[in-house]
């Protein structure tokens, strides 16, 4: 069992990541996406910090300002306003198709690092790229050719595509500008933290001017049950799926360990079945599988 500890990390990873979108999306539901992802930045911070702790991990204090630079300048983009298009999709489309508009993100990273890094793209990664597009594209346009009557509904549909096609354009512009950050052998987590505390702290400065404390608050006093599904999420996802992750590709090869922790969307299909009462065809299984294999291809080089 020890010899797959990469690999079994990787499916944990995967499994804590569908059960952060689930419950990001039941609390958003209720208190909206900014409630969602100013909450759950402060908790982030704190499950990290104590992360540290727990695995000796020494804290960022004395990390070089560039460090702090880029790290800062990723978090910003890639957790406050990338993950703000995504807990806004969560709530239009629910989790299955965002985490499926999010499976982009390292096409456009790796169609970014070319342009930006002159990192080469192989004939792998370029067939890649187009698999995972086609895949998404199937699931997208079996949808649309179920289109409902209600004007209004096909409205929330497109705006739920291009929110989660945000959350991918920022998630994969943050791990540009984190790669810049992470150079040498800094530790992966201790980057998580400083990424975190940017995003925690421009977004509430914001929220502080805006004077959006006291609704944000009043939002989560009306709304108790929310508070539940967002530590939930903010302890499965930036807690365990970050450190589950960082395990994963100690002790395998990183493009095993991407590939199965892009299984998301896959584990989501029963989820969005069952709890949120989506109804789909053959055509929206198939073409997930499809985006999936793309992704795996993305890292065979």
């Amino acid at each position: 069992m020890s010899a797959y500890i990469g690999e079994l990390s990787a499916l944990a990873t995967a499994i804590f990541f569908t059960g952060t979108s689930t419950m990001f999306t039941l609390a958003g539901r209720q208190v909206g996406s900014l409630v969602v992802n100013r909450t759950r930045l402060i908790l982030a911070v704190i499950f990290l910090t104590v992360a540290h702790f727990v695995l000796r991990v020494p804290l960022p204090i004395h990390a070089e300002s560039e460090r702090w630079l880029w790290l800062g300048l990723s978090g910003i983009v890639g957790l406050v306003l990338g993950d703000a298009f995504l807990f806004q999709a969560f709530i239009l489309i629910g989790p299955r198709l965002s985490m499926l508009m999010m499976s982009l993100a390292p096409v456009i990273a790796t169609v970014l690092a070319w342009v930006l890094l002159n990192e080469d793209l192989s004939v792998l990664q370029i067939a890649g790229i187009l698999v995972t597009i086609s895949g998404i594209a199937w699931v997208v346009l079996e949808r649309n050719g179920q289109r409902r009557v209600d004007p209004a509904g096909n409205r929330e549909y497109l705006m739920g595509l291009l929110f989660g096609l945000g959350g991918a354009t920022g998630q994969a512009v943050g791990l540009i500008l984190a790669k810049k950050g992470l150079g040498g052998d800094f530790p992966a987590l201790s980057g998580t933290l400083m990424r975190m505390l940017a995003a925690m702290t421009s977004l509430w400065i914001v929220t502080l001017l805006t004077r959006q404390a006291g609704i944000t608050l009043r939002q989560l006093n009306t709304h108790r049950h929310a508070i539940i599904f967002i530590i939930g999420g903010a302890f499965t996802g930036p807690f365990l799926g970050v450190t589950f992750s960082l395990l994963a590709i100690q002790h395998t090869e990183v493009g095993i360990a991407s590939t199965i922790m892009a299984l998301p969307p896959v584990f989501l299909l029963p989820v969005g079945y069952f709890m949120f009462k989506e109804r789909f065809g053959w055509q929206a299984i198939a073409g997930t599988a499809v985006a999936m294999l793309g992704v795996g291809l993305l890292f065979l080089v």
